[in-house]
Order: structure tokens, then sequence, then C-alpha cells
């Protein structure tokens, strides 16, 4: 049995933010990333963290008070690789998924259990497509230790329309990864839910096969990638609120709807993975 004793949460201080925020927005894989990897992001002295950008993350590990009060096994880490403004909505989605409301991070409405998370997340009041970092140079070192320690990984992105190859208008999720099994899963799980989900193609630009994407840097060398268009990203908020500051407080029913889709299909996988 894996023994884990000790909780540890790291959210990087984070600011008063400014009442501006970008409405839910989109960026593509295929653009060009300004920096080369995380560590080079991070290195510029131009950029100021709790300012430009910040980290948040949080492992639950079992305490040390006894078998009551003990948490089960942490299999999965949830992500958002672009979050904050860069590709808006998937920090809260991020939260949410691991089993945290994200407006004060107290357990979400759906039951089960909860999961460890990263994000990195651009607070800029505008520009923040130049902090994205393509998922193959994600080099975040405690993103990397989080993602190798799971046996599972699910990355949450935003997309545009055109980029999965969709018709304009499109509210759909695109599921990528090498962990077939979960991607099965969720699309059994979307189905059921009512949201539309497309399962790619290996040559589709959204695959998500690379083994050196952050999604893939589990225990098992696979994961999961959802990436949801800009259009079901802005359904998910009350209309007008769906900027950094105010979407986690104005989630709507498919917010949740989406969430717990996610969650089972998770909690199905995990039932196949007992710890002994």
């Amino acid at each position: 049995m894996i023994d884990r004793r000790t909780l540890i949460t790291g959210f990087a201080a984070a600011p008063a933010l400014g009442a501006l925020g970008a409405a839910v927005g989109s960026t593509t894989a295929s653009a060009v990333d300004r920096y080369p990897s995380n560590t080079a992001l991070y290195a510029d002295p131009t950029l100021v963290e709790g300012v430009d950008h910040r980290r948040r993350h949080r492992r639950h590990l079992i305490d040390d008070q006894g078998p009551r009060d003990r948490t089960a096994f942490i299999r999965t880490t949830v992500i958002a690789p672009h979050g904050g403004d860069i590709e808006g909505g998937t920090s809260e989605l991020c939260l949410a998924v691991a089993g945290h409301h994200p407006a004060d991070l107290a357990p979400t409405p759906a039951a089960g259990p909860v999961h460890d998370f990263w994000m990195f997340e651009g607070l800029r009041p505008s520009d923040n497509r130049a902090l994205h970092v393509t998922s193959t140079h994600c080099d975040d070192t405690v993103a990397r230790a989080m993602c190798a320690g799971s046996l599972n990984v699910l990355s949450l992105h935003g997309c545009t329309t055109a980029t999965a190859g969709l018709e304009p208008g499109a509210r759909a999720v695109v599921i990528g990864g090498l962990n077939s099994t979960l991607r099965r899963y969720l699309m059994e799980e979307f189905a059921a839910a009512g949201i539309r989900a497309v399962n790619v193609s290996d040559e589709h630009e959204l695959s998500g096969l690379d083994p050196a994407n952050i999604c893939n840097r589990s225990l098992l060398g696979t994961g999961a990638q959802l990436e949801l268009t800009t259009e079901l990203r802005a359904a998910m908020f009350t209309p007008g609120r769906n900027t950094r500051t105010d979407r986690a407080a104005n989630t709507l029913l498919l917010f949740w709807s989406f969430t717990t889709a996610v969650r089972s299909a998770i909690q199905r996988l995990e039932a196949t993975q007992p710890i002994r």
C-alpha cells in the first residue's frame, strides 16, 4: 500500500487582480510561441510572477492522524498549462475537475475524491497569448514532478473551431492524448451529458499523442488532453461575466455538467487501478 502522509498546498501568492479581464479566449497549438519553454519564460526579466503570470498547485497527501482521516492515494493530476487569460476558463475547469469550487476552493457539488492540480495562468490586462508555451515544451519542474508521480494526467486547453476542424460556432470538446481508455470513458460521459465531443485522429493537430506532451508525462506514459472551443467555454459562464475576475463566481449549469462528466470518467479509470 502506498503511504502518503503530509498535506502540501502550493499556491503562489496572488496579488489583487484588476477590474479588467479579457473575455474567454483561445490560442492555437500551431501559433509560434514567444518562449521555447517555461524555464525561458520564467527567466525573462521583463515579466513579474504575481503580476504578469502565476502558478498554482496543490498536492493532497495522506495525513498522520489515523485511518479515518486518511485520503486515498491520489492517482490523477489535473492541469491547465494555459490558464488565466491565455485560454480563458481552463483555470476554473481545472479546479472544479480536481474537486474544488473555483470561487473559494470549497468542495465541488460533484461527489467523489479530490485530485492533485497544477496550472500556469496569464494575469496581464492584454497580450496573454505571449505567455503561451506549447504543451510539448512545458518544463515547469513542479508540473513535471506532479505528472511523473501520477498514474493519470488530464490536461485542459482552449482552442478555436478552426483549429479543431469544426464549423464556426461549434460548442465542442476535442479529446486527445495517449490514454485510449480514458479517452473512451470521456467520450461516453460527454455523450451521456449531451456535450458534443470529438475523439480526434492520430494525424489531427490536437491529437496530443507526442510522448513529450505534458499530459503524457505520467507514471504510465499516457494521459488525456481536452481542447474546448471558445464557444463551449463562453457558454459555461454568465454572459458579460466571463472575465478572469468574474468567471469563478459565475459558472453555469453547462460548466458543472462538463465537470461532472470529466470527474466520472476519471473515477471509472481509477476504479481499474487498485493500489496494493
